[in-house]
């Protein structure tokens, strides 16, 4: 239920006109800016639209979908917490990965592989530590 088109988000929050103008010109400043990778952390207390913010960019975002003959450096993930397993330390990794290697297939066969050889990394009882080293860590330094 972490993906952006979960039907756990129908209908999508997204910003009304003329709100969080500000914040919206900057990340998407960011995102355009191919030269820099870029980690946006949106946090807040419950109810001040982090969400509304995250579903209005990954609505400007969706059309980009990066193939392996593409030259696209810049890519767009992320996790929404409104599931109760989502706010899980055991499963931050595996569904950030889920979304990475489904957006890029360059590291797609390397988190692949890592799953089969050791299936018990999509354990929410794994440490985080050893799913953000194999899943995470690993696949990218390739890139």
């Amino acid at each position: 239920g972490a993906q952006y088109n979960s039907l756990e988000h129908q209908p999508h929050p997204k910003c009304l006109e003329g709100t969080w103008v500000d914040l919206l010109y900057y990340i998407h400043k960011l995102l355009d800016n191919q030269e820099n990778n870029q980690l946006i952390w949106l946090h807040g207390t419950a109810g001040i639209g982090k969400s509304a913010v995250a579903f209005t960019v990954a609505e400007r975002m969706r059309g980009l979908k990066v193939t392996e003959q593409m030259d696209v450096r810049m890519q767009l993930g992320g996790i929404s917490c409104k599931n109760t397993k989502c706010c899980m330390a055991g499963y931050f990794f595996v569904m950030l990965v889920y979304q990475l290697a489904n957006n890029f297939p360059n590291i797609r066969n390397d988190v692949n592989r890592a799953i089969r050889e050791n299936p018990a990394l999509l354990d929410p009882d794994t440490p985080p530590c050893d799913q953000m080293e194999v899943l995470f860590l690993q696949p990218l330094q390739k890139l």
